[in-house]
């Protein structure tokens, strides 16, 4: 049957269906492209849309040493309590801290997987993690960023429980389950189904089904893999319990993968793996793993697919990272009223309304920020927003809070690691500005600095021109709570002027030229330095090595302002269908080459 038919003939009962999540799974980690924050944005989106009331989110525990003794060597167990026994697992030696923090992350997702098996197999239904999944942990070493095997510990547990029926792992991650399949070699009653790109290791296993597709790999092959090898699997193992690693990595946009499958094709993979088990029992006990997936938008795929789930059948399109993180924004801030902001305390103080509006009205008024936030104000609203609580999910747990608010040139912000500490891990500077656009008031950006100094350029973290440390990983969080502050003071929009190339890189998903000749150059910059890392291609702009075709004089970097539009009016100037129509005239009058 062809995979349309099953999507039109089969739905899901909504509304009970477990959901596992903890706010532990935020911790940062020294892994290229991880977004601590993946499983908090799923379930930011579900509960949006009103699928992920409280009472269906289960928060674990970590995994008990006796639950993981099931699945590792205490010889293992043991090399992994020194942090020289993760370099094979990370690729680089630990911190004692980056070491205790990864085995505690590990430990509570575990628990998760144990809790979602749990719910799954008790309640005879799909239990849904935001996380796990880390199926290149072996019994005697772990592998791939994966210190303990979640699925196979949750395995041996229930069969502790008294579970005796066959169990299916259907792994969809781009890599191949080479842990989990060597943990159950010799064990027929667990089959293991894996679709990858590359083999890793022996595929011998008395209850396995291995396919390598290659690189490249896009929609129609993929598709055609699943819905032809995981059906006869099904009607072949008749399991009682089934693990689905829903990996995201396949997707044309991961940061990490090398194959090209569009959204529909990873929502269509997932609706039809689930579709098909469910056929085969309307009551089978399903735990839905995260898996891998890396970037900021690996979250949206899952998204969409849980949506599916949590409905019943109906699939709700996620926004953007960039909007996600501002409704999110919004909904803390409607709880904020402008006493707070102006006063930093709960207690109105006798402000009266029209003490408030004055202070609106008084933009020029000194010692508060952009004329209306108090210093207490603005460390209420970042603690209110959350902001602050991500910063200590860093491991910044002392932080300490400064601002500069009396000059009105420029206006700065500074949060630090701890008290007396040198050196800010956020530094912000801004000033209103009238000039830039005459009739429109917008906040300028003079100055952004976002680092962890806990934190090392290792593996694909690249060390950008003037940078020391790794950055935060909130930049999105910052623009967001810019673009609120637009939108409480009235501005039309947010304005920065890159200074180098690289700086205009980072800004292009939220920002746009204010002359579309100026965008016009910037991005046939950015064509003409081609695949090139961000580093390389700012040190070839820097060095003069980005010339002009035409003449072969080097194409030196300008500085221009940048803007966010916020308010209409602004957004009728800059980013709309006329204003690229004109960006895309003008890059034909430029033509860039990379000499050596």
């Amino acid at each position: 049957m062809r995979i349309t038919d099953w999507l039109l003939r089969l739905t899901l009962p909504a509304g009970r269906h477990p959901l596992v999540y903890h706010p532990s799974y935020e911790t940062e980690l020294a892994v290229a492209e991880h977004d601590p924050r993946r499983g908090a944005r799923i379930l930011a989106f579900l509960s949006s849309e009103g699928l992920a009331p409280p009472r269906v989110v289960h928060a674990p525990t970590p995994a008990l040493l006796a639950e993981v003794r099931r699945v590792h060597t205490d010889a293992y167990l043991e090399s992994v309590e020194d942090p020289t026994g993760l370099i094979p697992i990370l690729g680089f030696t630990p911190t004692t801290a980056e070491r205790d923090a990864y085995v505690d992350f590990q430990r509570i997702t575990v628990g998760g997987t144990l809790l979602a098996t749990r719910q799954a197999v008790s309640r005879r239904t799909v239990a849904l993690h935001l996380g796990g999944g880390f199926h290149h942990a072996f019994s005697d070493h772990g592998q791939g960023f994966c210190v303990f095997n979640d699925v196979a510990v949750a395995i041996f547990e229930e069969r502790s429980r008294g579970f005796e029926g066959p169990i299916l792992v259907v792994d969809l991650d781009l890599h191949d389950g080479d842990g989990t399949r060597a943990i159950f070699a010799d064990d027929p009653a667990v089959h293991t189904f894996s679709i990858h790109n590359h083999d890793l290791g022996s595929t011998e296993a008395q209850g396995s089904t291995s396919v390598a597709l290659g690189d490249a790999v896009e929609d129609r092959t993929y598709l055609h893999a699943v819905e032809t090898r995981l059906p006869p699997v099904l009607d072949k193992v008749r399991p009682g319990l089934v693990f689905y690693l829903a990996g995201t990595d396949p997707a044309a946009d991961d940061r990490l993968g090398n194959w090209g499958i569009t959204p529909r094709g990873m929502f269509e993979r997932d609706r039809f793996v689930v579709s098909q088990i469910r056929e085969l029992d309307p009551r089978q006990a399903v735990v839905v793993l995260l898996a891998g997936g890396y970037g900021r938008s690996a979250w949206s795929y899952s998204a969409r697919f849980l949506s599916w789930v949590l409905t019943g059948g109906k699939v709700l399109e996620p926004p953007s990272t960039e909007e996600l993180t501002l409704e999110s924004y919004r909904r803390l801030a409607r709880r904020l009223r402008p006493q707070e902001l102006l006063r930093g305390s709960s207690d109105d103080w006798g402000l009266s309304d029209e003490d408030v509006l004055g202070s609106l009205r008084d933009h020029g008024r000194s010692g508060r920020l952009l004329g209306y936030y108090s210093k207490d104000g603005v460390e209420l609203a970042l603690e209110r927003y959350g902001f602050l609580d991500r910063l200590r999910a860093l491991g910044f747990e002392r932080l300490a809070f400064d601002c500069d608010l009396d000059d009105e040139s420029g206006q700065t912000l500074r949060i630090f690691a701890e008290p007396g500490r040198e050196g800010p891990i956020l530094e912000l500077r801004v000033r209103r500005d009238v000039a830039t656009v005459p009739g429109m008031e917008l906040v300028r950006v003079e100055w952004l600095m976002l680092q962890n100094p806990r934190k090392s350029f290792r593996g694909d973290r690249e060390r950008l021109p003037g940078q020391k440390h790794p950055g935060l990983g909130l930049y999105r969080d910052v623009i967001a709570l810019l673009v609120m502050l637009c939108e409480r003071l009235g501005l039309d929009g947010i304005v920065f002027s890159p200074s180098h190339y690289h700086l205009a890189v980072q800004s292009q998903r939220h920002l746009r030229f204010l002359d579309p000749l100026d965008e016009a150059r910037f991005r046939s910059m950015r064509s003409a330095l081609g695949d090139l890392s961000l580093s390389c291609a700012a040190q070839v702009v820097r060095e003069g090595r980005l010339v002009d075709a035409r003449t072969e004089e080097p194409a030196g970097w300008v500085p221009a302002p940048r803007i966010l539009p916020v308010s209409d009016r602004m957004k009728q100037k800059v980013g709309n269908d006329e204003y690229e129509e004109r960006v895309a005239s003008l890059m034909t009058g430029f033509s860039f080459r990379v000499t050596s």
